[in-house]
């Protein structure tokens, strides 16, 4: 028995560290409103986008892999989104997970999300050598 207990915890943590320790993930967001649901989802997968260039282009990031990842609404009137206002269902995409609500002037508001990550093994010291994380963005952990 006490053979089975040791390989499962050596299978556990082989799986653990499956993931490479060189890589560093980030979960980006972009936040955009339209006249019905169609176009603030676009427009917000498009902010979204957007970001994920800048951000690599400002970190000298090469290659990343972009996965949907629900991220905090980020309200342009509202201090917060409380769960009345979401519209349902999500739209989740291999590439972002979208959320939308009733804003204030808008129809509709829509926040995007995704986890980024990189090997830091190709990266040009824009990131801190600590956490991995970039300054002012929280971590996708």
């Amino acid at each position: 028995m006490r053979t089975i207990e040791l390989a499962c915890v050596a299978v556990g943590l082989c799986i653990a560290q499956s993931v490479p320790a060189s890589a560093a993930c980030v979960v980006l967001a972009g936040t955009a409103d339209g006249f019905d649901k169609d176009t603030a989802v676009s427009r917000a997968q498009l902010a979204l986008d957007d970001y994920i260039k800048q951000y690599k282009a400002e970190n000298h990031l090469g290659a990343v892999t972009v996965s949907a990842m629900r991220a905090a609404p980020q309200p342009y009137w509202r201090g917060r989104v409380s769960e009345n206002m979401m519209y349902h269902p999500d739209i989740v995409t291999e590439k972002s997970y979208t959320d939308c609500w009733q804003g204030v002037v808008s129809t509709y508001v829509c926040t995007s999300g995704a986890q980024v990550c990189w090997s830091r093994f190709y990266q040009n010291e824009a990131v801190d050598g600590f956490s991995g994380t970039p300054a002012g963005h929280s971590f996708g952990f």
